[in-house]
């Protein structure tokens, strides 16, 4: 029998988890805006590094295979708890230049025997508590990881996004909506520096031709 992933959730964290305050997040309350002009590098997404160009099948279906590499392991560099430093386009996929920036705070944990992990995310930037959670699952058939991620402003999981790592760098992609506007979106880890990992996200309403990056972060590790 399969469970639905929402019970999971509900099991893991408990029932306050919707009613309460991770880097895996598409939407966010309002951050204060940024004050400086020039942010710090490692909070600016890498253009270096290209996005995997996209296949679909078909009825449109995005098709992702894992690569060589991809394992259950992956993710262990983030087992522990976390302060991240965040940007955030201020308004998305309408040419806005204008970013903002926040601190917040995320505690990761394994489960399913090291084939998942779940965090909370927490931030005060609106002033009140906000609290979002991160679950990843790797598929041993499959070889691909799913993240799944859900707030209290929705109580309800978004797609999950779904890809894999290769040289330290994962792409994660899933179809989704943003404000009634079909987009596909991916996850970007650079865990080549796995003491300062990079979570980004971008949004394209092109099918993957072009790219708007809305939000990236960087962590440090608590302990």
């Amino acid at each position: 029998m399969r469970i639905p992933i929402a019970l999971i959730v509900f099991g893991l964290l408990g029932a306050d988890i919707f009613t309460a305050a991770s880097q895996d997040s598409r939407s966010s309350p309002a951050e204060s805006a940024e004050k400086s002009k020039t942010p710090n590098p490692a909070l600016i997404p890498d253009s270096s590094i290209a996005i995997p160009p996209l296949q679909v099948d078909s009825s449109g279906a995005l098709v992702i295979r894992a690569s060589p590499t991809s394992s259950q392991h992956d993710f262990d560099f983030l087992v522990g708890t976390w302060k991240l430093r965040n940007r955030k386009l201020a308004s998305r996929l309408t040419h806005s230049t204008e970013w903002k920036s926040f601190e917040s705070r995320v505690e990761m944990r394994q489960i399913l025997n090291g084939f998942g992990n779940i965090d909370k995310y927490t931030d005060q930037a609106s002033g009140k508590p906000y609290e979002g959670v991160a679950i990843r699952l790797f598929n041993p058939t499959t070889r691909l990881w799913s993240i799944y991620w859900a707030d209290n402003n929705s109580g309800s999981l978004d797609p999950p996004v779904v890809g894999s790592f290769e040289n330290k760098i994962g792409h994660f992609f899933a179809r989704d909506t943003f404000k009634d506007r079909p987009i596909i979106v991916v996850f970007r880890w650079d865990a080549r520096n796995p003491s300062l990992p990079v979570w980004s996200q971008a949004f394209s309403t092109d099918e993957g031709k072009t790219w708007e990056w809305n939000s990236i972060n960087v962590s440090e590790r608590v302990h």
